[in-house]
């Protein structure tokens, strides 16, 4: 049997982790959801999210991860397989296979956008556009949501950056653990904070760039995401939005962290580690993502239009309004490169992650060779995206976004932390020759998986994680579901109900669900015959 697949530098484990983590939505989605969520109130719920789920999460899932690699098991579905003996298990945790591939067919094509604006930056090819209509027209040509139109007369540009974003996926995860995904998180991790911290001091020392305009200025603008609304922790949406915000940026359910887990050795330590990715995504998200665009927008377009532009959503502040302002400012073109760079380096180190599950399904489940699992995954990527790009009008991607990106994260959470509390079995292993049979159980529940978590750590939890993880995490994620659930079936436009769907549209979103199923039942199929295939 092939040795397994290591992490080479703690150092490179914490980077990649952190990419894992790090993404779009540190840049776009965390600023605009602190702004209009109560400004610096938002960080109320926001940091008691982090504190009570976030945190104790990561630690469950980096454990949960270590834990099934002593045993060869790279993915959800045979962790929860050798923590739980029951027959169901793995199907289970087959979703944490299915939904970081579902997530990665979308947010490839999003990260081929920040590749392509990096490449429209430096080659100056929206200079010239100063209104904001201008410039959305200038995204939707490019995207293909309006064809035919004056800047970008088809598709076929969008489509181009596309495929080297997904070849580049590829190329990363084909070349492994160590010699890929850790070597890109070396280069691109320090890249993309030196980019962010060189534009946050760039967009600092603007201050006021127009006298005439004495409101409009970067502490005007960081005004308006840190100054709090505490009227607003009244109302229940704002602690919806804080933790989903939470689930995001660190990747939590995505199953992606216990795959980079499980390359862990037996005694390498959880918690330091965990604890260290943390800090560095919240970095980069408190720090670095809402100091760049807001306050930027602010300074430039004053307070009223920004409000506007926050409401309209995370594209139109990274796609529409940047490419603006770097316009007005000196070597602006540069800027507006090094922007695009930070994001599609944001983008990258999470999108390799988000293939990695399938990756070791098909590789250390299969038995097919890396090179030919990632050209597998990439065929994958390819053929359902390919609606993602031609049907992103009719709010197909939407579709993704809303069931993966929201809903399935949130369950999955939650049957990992049931698996993990209640019927954690810690096994034996039989220590003569045969490897990876079980023999029996040491612990059970709660107690074993705090007795693994704990096992090699460099720091000492305090002991009040123990019950924060067996009462108030599953207690805050069923809260979470059913007042998320309670609010959107209630609501005028609910996603799940598809109310105010546009009749044109809603085939094609119909076609999205269905093809979300498919993927979820194809991967279950996977696993069924791998574990046949074992057997």
């Amino acid at each position: 049997m092939a040795e397994r697949e290591r992490w080479e530098t703690r150092i490179g484990l914490v980077l990649a982790m952190a990419g894992n983590a790090v993404g779009l939505g540190n840049f776009l989605r965390f600023p605009r959801q602190a702004a209009l969520n109560g400004g610096g109130a938002f960080m109320v719920p926001y940091f008691c999210a982090f504190i009570l789920m976030g945190i104790p999460l990561m630690w469950l899932e980096w454990t949960m991860g270590r834990y099934g690699g002593q045993y060869g098991r790279s993915t959800t579905a045979g962790q929860f397989d050798v923590m739980w003996r029951n027959k169901s298990a793995k199907y289970i945790g087959s979703i944490g296979i299915s939904i970081p591939l579902l997530f990665a067919i979308y947010y490839i094509y999003i990260e081929s956008w920040t590749l392509a604006y990096a490449f429209f930056s430096l080659t100056r090819k929206y200079f010239g556009i100063s209104e904001m209509g201008k410039m959305n027209t200038f995204l939707q040509n490019f995207q293909g949501v309006n064809r035919g139109g004056e800047f970008f007369p088809t598709i076929f540009i969008a489509i181009f950056f596309w495929i080297i974003t997904l070849l580049l996926n590829v190329v990363v995860i084909g070349r492994g653990i160590s010699r890929g995904i850790e070597k890109l998180a070396k280069v691109a991790m320090p890249l993309l904070c030196i980019f962010g911290i060189i534009l946050v001091i760039k967009i600092l020392a603007l201050g006021t760039p127009d006298p005439r305009y004495p409101d409009r200025s970067v502490m005007n603008g960081l005004a308006y995401i840190w100054n709090p609304n505490f009227s607003r922790l009244t109302d229940f949406s704002v602690w919806l939005a804080a933790a989903g915000q939470i689930f995001f940026t660190l990747s939590i359910g995505t199953g992606t962290i216990q795959t980079y887990a499980s390359y862990l050795r037996k005694d390498d330590d959880c918690i330091l580690t965990g604890l260290s990715t943390s800090a560095t995504n919240e970095f980069v998200e408190v720090v670095l993502g809402g100091s760049i665009a807001i306050p930027i927008a602010v300074a430039f377009f004053g307070l009223a239009t920004t409000q506007m532009i926050a409401r309209q959503g995370s594209f139109d502040l990274g796609f529409v309004a940047m490419p603006i302002i770097f316009q007005k400012l000196p070597l602006g073109f540069i800027f507006g490169t090094m922007w695009f760079i930070l994001l599609f380096f944001a983008g990258i180190t999470s999108s390799v992650a988000l293939t990695s599950p399938l990756m070791a399904l098909l590789k250390e489940n299969l038995g097919i060779t890396r090179k030919h699992a990632a050209k597998i995954v990439g065929l994958t990527l390819f053929i359902f995206g390919l609606p993602i790009v031609f049907f992103l009008k009719h709010g197909y991607m939407d579709q993704y976004d809303f069931w993966i990106g929201t809903v399935f994260l949130a369950i999955l959470a939650l049957f990992e932390s049931l698996v993990f509390i209640y019927t954690f079995s810690k096994a034996k292993v039989l220590s003569s020759g045969v490897k990876n049979k079980l023999l029996g159980y040491m612990k059970f529940g709660m107690d074993a998986g705090w007795e693994e978590m704990n096992r090699g750590a460099d720091i000492k939890i305090p002991r009040i994680f123990y019950y924060i993880l067996k009462y108030i995490v599953p207690i805050y994620l069923i809260v979470l579901f059913c007042g998320w659930l309670g609010q959107d079936l209630s609501s005028e436009t609910s996603a799940i109900l598809m109310r105010g769907v546009d009749a044109r549209h809603a085939p094609f979103q119909w076609v999205a669900r269905l093809s979300i199923i498919g993927v979820i039942l194809g991967i279950a199929f996977l696993v069924r015959v791998a574990w046949n295939k074992k057997r």
